[in-house]
């Protein structure tokens, strides 16, 4: 087995990639696409004394995984998707005909990665009638070195990464109906749905509890036994958490949740009116007590999983968040929430809607994409993915989200888009508008964004994890008031270690990035760790080089086991047919029956010389003995010089013997079965 991490990714929005080959397979793990990466290019149309000046003018490409084009499309077996924006790159592959792959994918998790593809390529329409369409669309102006070497370093590295080699993950954004075939090669699963590839790979998803639909895999072979893990949530406020009881006693884990690496060397920071607010609950954590509390019982470490509850830290950060929310709509500003994780918009709408009724505010809310009416309609007809909470609402009658309720009573407003009669009519200000996209480049955003840029009461609310500064600089001078929340997207590193012992795996890999905060928790009791690394290929070890196989019935029923008379063994001859089924081996009986009288029996056992030199003796044939002290081993060699000449040797770990004559070689034969165990 070989595992390549084709990118570490980048948080919620990009998740990491792997190559996994196994059992002569090759398995892509995710297939994100970079969005972060199109604060590169300019929304508007910027003059040169424009603050949005240096920022690429003209229609935006999109950054895709650059190691992932050094592959040959053809030699992909295997696609597993683990959550909505892993597979936002796919349609780049599926267009590709030399790419002819498996790709499987939750039910929910397809329909919510359509809608936001759909979503994307509605915004980037707009972009077209803004800018046009690209005259160059193989190889457009900016890319040329000339234009390259024009732009700033912040930029420069953004395109080109560390050595220009991310230049060719660029590419022109698909089309609707590239999305449509895209979708026909999908096979989707429900939660612990089992498939097989070939017959031979067995592949079940899970819930890891980050997103609606999002899913960790176990992947079983003949050989191996794979949890391949993915960032996850113990406990969420909407979506069902994360079920790793299921992913128990697999020989490896993959640990693919690098989302610790987003929230490293990070401190709030406020200033220029951005204000930055981060809740992750882990405040006073110590990772050796965390080792200490965990190595007791696996029933402590269920504890210490689940005893916080990530969901409540959510809630908290989601009531401070209202609370600045209704600051600004008291004084006259209006909210602008681009929007990026479902469950922080609806959660973030209920909340609102709460708290405007509380302060008794009559304001709108509206909510802006191409795709939001199906989205939240979508939310309702899918219990299975949600929190126990929420399946509750649906035994007892209520809907299981509030904004079915908000629309009803006309506090919810859903629009397409900004540019429809209907939308024009309702609007008003000040009010509360959730719209896309969250890169501050494309959709209504930008629109409002220019709208309000200048009102100092006025509030946007961002999620940490892009380039704030060069995210507003089309957008400056800035008055309007930023907020910038960091959202818990993974397990937390003080959870990893007490969540493998639950596990129990024989040999985790893990990500060389994050090494030196496991190690603080990590001590000499299994399991064992190798580490990997982006773009350097890792080859695993096989723990067995044996197979597990099953009998079968007709099979078992034919076998006569003998009892070792050394060993409190039984052993029996049988022959038939090898079938791999279902990712097992099947041993089926063949038509020719064993244990026939005219069969020879089959020996083993060591030979005593002495013993062996008599019985051959009895038979006629004479011979005499001899020990051979230059060998390495203790061998003897008995010489037969009547009726026909003969030598074997024996030592303890095997017998050759050589002769030419038919009848002796039988008289030998016989001589063995006397003396040794056979079947």
């Amino acid at each position: 087995m070989k595992l390549t991490c084709l990118s570490k990714g980048s948080g919620f929005y990009y998740p990491p990639m792997h190559i996994l080959q196994l059992a002569g397979f090759r398995f892509l793990l995710e297939c994100p696409i970079d969005l972060s990466a199109l604060i590169v290019f300019s929304p508007i149309a910027a003059s040169d004394s424009s603050p949005a000046f240096g920022l690429l003018q003209g229609l935006p490409w999109y950054k895709t995984v650059p190691s992932l084009h050094l592959w040959d499309p053809s030699l992909i077996d295997v696609v597993l998707i683990s959550s909505p924006f892993g597979m936002l790159g796919l349609p780049f592959l599926t267009c590709n005909a030399k790419f002819n792959a498996k790709i499987f994918v939750t039910e929910v998790a397809a329909r919510i990665g359509q809608l936001l593809m759909e979503d994307l390529v509605s915004m980037h329409a707009e972009f077209v009638q803004c800018y046009g369409a690209d005259v160059r669309p193989h190889f457009p102006e900016w890319m040329k070195w000339e234009e390259l070497g024009k732009l700033s370093p912040l930029l420069k590295q953004v395109i080109l990464g560390e050595g220009g080699e991310e230049l060719g993950g660029w590419m022109p954004l698909y089309s609707a109906a590239d999305i449509k075939e895209c979708m026909q090669k999908i096979q989707p699963l429900k939660y612990g749905e089992e498939t097989f590839f070939n017959g031979s790979i067995m592949l079940k998803a899970y819930s890891s509890g980050l997103d609606i639909g999002s899913c960790n895999w176990t992947i079983h072979d003949p050989r191996w036994s794979i949890s391949y893990l993915s960032s996850s949530l113990f406990m969420s406020a909407c979506w069902k958490g994360f079920d790793y009881m299921s992913l128990l006693g697999n020989d490896l884990v993959l640990f693919s949740d690098l989302s610790s690496l987003s929230s490293i060397d990070i401190t709030s920071t406020e200033s220029q009116g951005i204000r930055d607010i981060n809740m992750t609950g882990d405040s006073d954590f110590s990772p050796s007590n965390a080792s200490t509390c965990s190595a007791d019982t696996k029933d402590k470490g269920h504890r210490l999983l689940l005893e916080t509850d990530e969901s409540s830290d959510e809630t908290e950060k989601t009531k401070f968040i209202c609370s600045c929310i209704i600051d600004s709509l008291q004084g006259g500003g209006s909210v602008l929430i681009p929007m990026g994780r479902i469950e922080m918009a609806v959660l973030l709408l209920e909340q609102i809607c709460e708290s405007l009724e509380s302060f008794n505010i009559k304001v709108p809310i509206f909510m802006i994409s191409s795709t939001a009416e199906e989205m939240l309609a979508y939310l309702n007809i899918v219990p299975e993915c949600l929190s126990e909470h929420r399946q509750q609402k649906l035994f007892s009658g209520e809907a299981l989200f509030h904004h079915i309720e908000f629309k009803k009573a006309k506090r919810l407003l859903v629009f397409p888009s900004l540019y429809t009669s209907d939308f024009l009519a309702a609007w008003q200000e000040p009010c509360v508008v959730f719209s896309s996209h969250w890169s501050l480049r494309l959709g209504p955003v930008v629109t409002l964004l220019r709208r309000w840029h200048a009102d100092p009461n006025s509030l946007l609310i961002l999620e940490r994890g892009i380039d704030i500064e060069l995210a507003l600089l089309p957008y400056t001078p800035l008055a309007m008031k930023v907020l910038q929340c960091s959202i818990l997207s993974g397990i937390m590193m003080h959870k990893v270690q007490p969540l493998l012992k639950i596990l129990q795996p024989k040999l985790v890999l893990f990500p060389e990035d994050l090494r030196t905060q496991l190690q603080a928790q990590v001590n000499d009791s299994p399991p064992s760790y190798l580490y990997y690394t982006e773009n350097v290929p890792l080859r695993v070890p096989s723990s067995s080089k044996n197979y597990d196989a099953v009998l079968e019935t007709d099979l078992v029923v034919q076998l006569r086991p003998r009892k070792l008379t050394q060993q409190n063994l039984a052993i029996a001859r049988l022959g038939g047919g090898i079938r791999l089924r279902e990712g097992k081996y099947f041993l089926s009986a063949s038509k020719v029956q064993l244990g026939s009288s005219n069969e020879k029996l089959l020996h083993w056992g060591s030979v005593e010389p002495a013993r062996l030199l008599i019985s051959l003796q009895e038979r006629g044939l004479v011979g005499n003995m001899q020990w051979n002290e230059e060998a390495a081993s203790e061998t003897v060699s008995i010489r037969i010089r009547d009726p026909n000449n003969a030598i074997i040797e024996t030592n303890a770990s095997r017998t050759i013997i050589g002769c030419e004559d038919e009848n002796v070689a039988n008289l030998i034969y016989e001589t063995f079965s006397s003396v040794c165990d056979g079947i």
